[in-house]
């Protein structure tokens, strides 16, 4: 049976930034903060493009990343077509969330891997190899160590947690997957993902390993590749960048300039720059790097460079290096052979600052592709939603719209004062004008007499409201599960929830069937009906 969808614009929704909604409407003044409009026509323009990439260097650091992956034959094919000019990367980027983070963390991966299959299609003379870009250099171990599944959340212990999180030992997450176990039960499906679990993370030593696990274990089929930067080759090719930004802040002056212009045109910046937008990693820190005086510190730690040592260090050992989000574009794009990002609209809100800073550094810029938006609902709740009388569009508005207008559709009595409202303005308005005649400065007095039993009207129709709450309750119940499920804690159940509960319901047919109705270039949120 074909999976039911509906399709709801960004705007309704009222979860989406007006810079997002500009860029996908293609306005016009947003033009000079990109090269291209990510549509299916536009890539042809980033094939003859210079890439300037070291391929060799990129597929060998591949190879001795998968070196010892399972089942590798399909990934090693796709690696060895990077050697060749007519292969390009499509990329997504993301945190190495436990157990997968977020929903949307899954949109991201079927997004990438679609649009390299329909790019293909277009244009077969070329090959696309989709690519996950894992965040494994990131520290924020507070945004990765914690999911929700059924409103309940299992969180990461571990307070020895420092550094870069890639290289966080995943073996601790030992009582969070025993927490799983009980939550997912016994089924066929629920034994599959406690053992997915299990493999990855009490299998690998460190995050970056069981994160990649996972996702192969999830994706691999469809001949998707993950590439791990935290790498001393990678880090050689990216050293001089690094050096520039460190010592001339070429970056801090280049993305301050973009995000002026975008400041002037009403927009507020996503991401503020640095003087110096990297990291100092070693062992189990990664600190920000600050100049004080004639040295170059490392923040929250005793270790100081001076000017000559600070570039020994780098030419030396480059892998302790760690760019932060505004350099880490680049290093991705100076590495790749990648003509499109796949991202979320904070994403794309952020690489709209570094237009320029690619072009100081002559390193191309790719098309900026939204990624998929969905909510996954099923045929009880919409059947539901269509007996309470509203449309799944109505689940947007506030809540306690919602109520109202659905009381006011199914009272046994008229509770809507609109009528009375009206009267009461209509009898004042006579009153107003006898008051100017009499005395203007008596016109004051019976506007605030009118607001006043305005305001008694609108207390009266509260008291009708809650009155028919409580004869409504199932309903109005019913309404808040639903809401709850559109939006819990009020942001869109793809940012919410984990992919956990979908899989416990549908196995390893949901991936396929997501994939099935996620399509490139749709630039909606899709309600699917699993």
């Amino acid at each position: 049976m074909p999976l039911k969808k509906h399709k709801i614009e960004f705007e309704q929704t009222k979860q989406f930034s007006q810079l997002f909604i500009d860029y996908i409407n293609k306005d016009g003044k947003l033009h000079e903060f990109y090269d291209f409009f990510p549509s299916i026509d536009s890539f042809k323009n980033l094939f003859n493009d210079n890439l300037n990439i070291n391929r060799t260097v990129l597929v060998e650091a591949l190879n001795k990343q998968y070196k010892n992956t399972s089942n590798k034959f399909l990934q090693k094919l796709q690696i060895d077509k990077l050697n060749h000019k007519n292969t390009f990367t499509v990329c997504t980027g993301h945190q190495l969330c436990i157990y997968t983070g977020p929903l949307y963390f899954i949109f991201k991966i079927i997004s990438t891997i679609n649009l390299s299959e329909t790019l293909k299609k277009q244009y077969p003379e070329y090959n696309f190899i989709p690519m996950y870009w894992m965040a494994s250099e990131d520290h924020d171990f507070e945004e990765i160590s914690s999911i929700n599944i059924f409103g309940k959340e299992i969180s990461w212990k571990n307070e020895s947690a420092k550094g870069s999180v890639g290289k966080l030992d995943a073996r601790t997450l030992n009582n969070s997957i025993e927490e799983l176990k009980q939550i997912f039960g016994e089924s066929e499906n629920a034994n599959e993902l406690v053992e997915l679990f299990t493999d990855a993370y009490l299998k690998h030593s460190n995050l970056a390993d069981a994160t990649r696990y996972i996702v192969h274990r999830l994706f691999g089929e469809y001949g998707l590749l993950i590439i791990d930067a935290d790498d001393n080759a990678l880090k050689q090719k990216f050293a001089s960048i690094i050096e520039d930004d460190i010592i001339n802040n070429s970056n801090y002056r280049l993305v301050n300039q973009t995000v002026e212009k975008l400041n002037k045109l009403g927009f507020s910046p996503q991401v503020n720059p640095r003087e110096i937008n990297c990291f100092y990693t070693k062992e189990n820190i990664r600190e920000r790097i600050e100049k004080q005086e004639n040295a170059y510190a490392v923040l929250n730690t005793d270790i100081k460079f001076s000017l000559d040592e600070l570039k020994s260090e780098l030419k030396s050992f480059p892998e302790r290096f760690s760019p932060n989000v505004v350099l880490r574009p680049m290093y991705q794009q100076l590495l790749l052979p990648n003509i499109a990002y796949v991202g979320g609209p904070g994403e794309i809100a952020y690489w709209l600052e570094y237009k320029e800073m690619f072009k100081h550094h002559a390193i191309t810029f790719p098309i900026l592709v939204p990624r998929n938006f969905a909510i996954i609902t099923d045929d009880k709740t919409n059947q539901q939603i269509e007996k309470l009388g509203f449309t799944i569009n109505d689940f947007f508005k506030n809540t306690d719209e919602l109520n109202k207008e659905f009381l006011k559709a199914n009272s046994s009595e008229n509770i809507s004062i609109e009528k009375e409202e009206n009267e009461l303005k209509s009898a004042y308005t006579s009153l107003i004008y006898k008051a100017e005649a009499i005395d203007t400065t008596l016109k004051n007095t019976v506007e605030a007499e009118l607001q006043k039993a305005l305001n008694g009207l609108k207390s009266i129709e509260s008291k009708f409201i809650k009155a028919e709450k409580q004869k409504q309750e199932s309903s109005i119940n019913q309404i808040k599960k639903i809401k709850n499920k559109f939006l819990p804690e009020g942001i869109l159940q793809e940012r919410y929830e984990n992919f956990s509960p979908y899989y416990l319901m549908h196995g390893k047919q949901l991936i396929p069937k997501l994939k099935e109705q996620l399509m490139p270039f749709d630039f909606k949120l899709n309600i699917i009906e699993l």
